[in-house]
């Protein structure tokens, strides 16, 4: 896909998916800004050089990428990101926010700074990095938003014990890309969600995996980044070169808030006899050919 003229920037662009994003996008003629930290696996300490290095790479396959080494769990960091963007390229188009850590803390052990840990990087990075690259995606004529949520927050059967706080960022930013689908709608923003599977250093991986490969999630990002998709508010699942396109869909009839078009019941007593029809999907409408 063509990105010849658009600026994009990649949080957590220095390795795994992240780089992956990167390097596909300016092989597709877009000027890339990478942004990484430098943490360990864990989500702790600096290290500007992975940027740095990582940039180089990039650069020394022709390529018109960039680094910056900041810190996005604070507003400024972020505003920053987006500043130096502009100063460097002039315009964004495209905002890839991909940063992130897994960590593990059963919910008796929760603890505030590793909660904020999780936060700063999946609920308050986000926000603020749209709050500050809006006027600018408003200049775009093809403005895009890629955020990124998980598989193991959106269904329970993947949950492992000590995500809580994790599957609680994760899912923050699907209310995110919902409510940002709808405020950047009228402007032509459209914001997605990638939910993918690669294994990467959270996995412990250091060497090339034979499976989960994270170059094979990045064919989904750059389509969901390119001009060519439409859509707003899905969340596309990625997974060993396979995709899934998913979305909050409301049930067929219902006229919100007053009526839900589903089983009505007056006690406690009628919700218990009838769970078993209130769990059920309800009845799909086929339209005819």
């Amino acid at each position: 896909m063509d990105f010849t003229g658009k600026t994009a920037i990649v949080t957590g662009g220095a390795r795994g998916l992240g780089l992956s994003y990167a390097r596909a996008l300016a092989m597709g003629g877009a000027r890339v800004v990478i942004s990484d930290i430098g943490a360990d696996k864990v989500g702790a300490g600096a290290d500007p050089s992975v940027v740095q290095a990582a940039a180089q790479a990039l650069q020394a396959e022709g390529l018109a990428v960039i680094g910056v080494a900041g810190d996005l769990s604070q507003q400024e960091g972020c505003r920053q990101l987006i500043a130096h963007t502009i100063e460097a390229f002039g315009q964004l188009d495209i905002l890839i926010h991909n940063a992130g850590w897994v960590g593990y803390q059963n919910i008796e052990d929760l603890d505030p700074a590793f909660l904020q840990r999780a936060m700063d990087i999946n609920l308050y990075a986000p926000l603020w990095l749209c709050k500050h690259a809006w006027p600018h995606l408003l200049r775009s004529r093809s403005p895009r938003i890629i955020l990124t949520t998980s598989d193991r927050a959106m269904y329970a059967q993947y949950e492992q014990t000590g995500l809580v706080a994790y599957s609680a960022g994760k899912m923050a930013q699907l209310g995110i890309m919902n409510a940002l689908s709808h405020e950047g709608a009228p402007a032509g923003i459209r914001v997605n969600a990638i939910s993918p599977v690669a294994k990467t250093r959270m996995w412990g991986v250091t060497e090339e995996p034979d499976e989960l490969k994270p170059d094979w999630v990045t064919p989904g990002v750059v389509f969901l980044a390119s001009a060519q998709c439409d859509d707003t508010g899905y969340i596309l699942r990625a997974s060993n070169g396979q995709f899934t396109a998913t979305r909050f869909t409301e049930n067929p009839g219902v006229d919100y808030p007053r009526d839900l078009a589903r089983v009505k019941a007056h006690s406690a007593e009628e919700v218990a006899a009838a769970w078993s029809r209130i769990k059920q999907a309800p009845a799909q409408t086929v339209a005819g050919t």
